[in-house]
């Protein structure tokens, strides 16, 4: 079959990575792609929003499935798109539909979600900018830190987690009537802080049934120690060494068999990942927060550890047939280092050259902000390319990683040296 994969990040090269190795996949494109998916792939300079050249493409080279790689579109409703078109109704496409994108695309309806479903997270009140003054009253009911997340998408960036009270209102007061992010915090959620460690699990479901994967956990702050500014994420380990399987068995029990019941039994089209944030506090797991797609750079941790062809996994996914298939994990760590552009997640510049990249051999790398040009592969991008080893533990994993990234040359590299410091 012919296959589609819409994005240019790291996430997508690893869908790309492994789609290509399927048997099942003839033809593979990429849209747009980068320095990295070129090579497994075609890469089409097509939006990953642009709908209709979108659905050109599908039917010109008669593609029979789309793996949605980021948020956007499906909030956009790409899956009720090609749902809707008689002459794309029958192409398999992972991910959910424009409502099952609210779990995602908007921090309140997850939270409502979650209460409706007894889904065990934090306490919360959501606030516009006519009730901003409520807002500020409300923090001041919360004990130090205070959580603030932008309502809408924001990259990954739209969460602030502040120490001091008047700090916490004048942040309020950017997000609500300054529109520090944009449309994003035109409504912002203010959330109890929970205290703990954070971890990841990923679910592929059907609609109906589902199947968990690896845990993993990321690194988010630019900063060693976990200081500093969000990213988009500074790399990630799988499994996640705390999660016992008593502690898995509970996440499973509470919180993933009541998401999937949930979306059935409110009538919400779902064939796609459900990437689940927690928070492990004492020995109870609490949502965090859902995304409607895989992390970045979580995937790149996560899907090199699945041995089962991902192809035929999301064939049963359009099939709603995925208790037919059992998965089979590869039972060595992975572990996931990021390099960025200098001055990232604030300024940064693109088109420094890179190079190193065939010195690697130990180690898989997965190209994030690359591009080509005049032959030569250059940044494109805050996060640029994601090594990513895998071996008996996480520890042994990282040093792998640690090892080759040094192969890795461009101008203004910068990575974490930390990774792994909390486990």
């Amino acid at each position: 079959m012919n296959i589609l994969i819409l994005g240019s990040g790291g996430r997508e090269h690893t869908f790309a990575y492994k789609i290509a190795a399927s048997p099942i996949c003839n033809n593979l494109f990429i849209a747009p792609g980068n320095a990295g998916t070129g090579v497994l792939g075609k890469n089409v300079p097509i939006a990953v929003t642009d709908f209709e050249k979108i659905k050109k493409l599908v039917l010109e080279e008669e593609i029979s499935m789309v793996v949605v790689g980021p948020e956007d579109p499906l909030v956009q409703g790409i899956s009720d798109f090609f749902k809707a078109d008689e002459n794309l109704k029958d192409v398999i496409v992972i991910g959910p539909s424009q409502e099952g994108a609210q779990l995602e695309g908007s921090k309140e309806y997850a939270k409502k979600f979650m209460m409706k479903h007894h889904i065990p997270t934090a306490a919360y009140q959501s606030f516009t900018p006519e009730t901003v003054e409520n807002g500020k009253k409300f923090l001041e009911t919360l004990s130090p830190p205070y959580v603030l997340k932008a309502d809408g998408l924001a990259a990954g960036k739209g969460v602030l987690i502040l120490q001091e009270l008047e700090e916490a209102k004048t942040e309020l007061d950017n997000m609500l009537t300054n529109q520090k992010f944009g449309k994003a915090s035109s409504k912002v959620v203010i959330e109890e802080f929970l205290d703990g460690i954070e971890l990841s699990v990923f679910v592929l479901t059907d609609g109906k049934n589902y199947i968990t994967l690896p845990t993993a956990k990321d690194y988010k702050r630019i900063g060693e120690g976990d200081t500093g500014l969000n990213t988009g994420g500074m790399g990630a380990i799988s499994p996640v060494p705390f999660a016992s399987e008593a502690f898995l068995h509970k996440i499973e029990k509470t919180i993933v068999k009541p998401t999937v019941n949930g979306l059935k039994d409110d009538n919400i089209n779902y064939k796609g990942f459900i990437f689940i944030g927690l928070i492990k506090v004492g020995d109870e797991p609490k949502v965090i927060e859902y995304n409607v797609r895989m992390g970045d750079p979580e995937t790149e941790a996560v899907l090199p550890r699945i041995k089962t062809d991902l192809v035929a996994m999301f064939k049963h996914v359009g099939n709603e047939t995925l208790n037919e298939i059992e998965i089979e994990i590869d039972d060595r760590a992975a572990a996931t280092i990021m390099t960025v552009s200098g001055g990232y997640p604030e300024a940064y510049v693109k088109g420094e050259v890179i190079s190193g990249i065939d010195e690697i051999n130990e180690s898989i790398v997965f190209h994030a902000g690359t591009k080509i040009e005049e032959g030569v592969v250059k940044t494109n991008g805050g996060r640029v390319i994601a090594i990513t080893s895998l071996d008996k533990d996480f520890r042994k994993a990282l040093d792998k990683s640690y090892r080759n990234i040094e192969k890795l040359h461009f101008d203004k590299i910068y990575y974490r040296k930390d990774l792994g410091f909390d486990l």
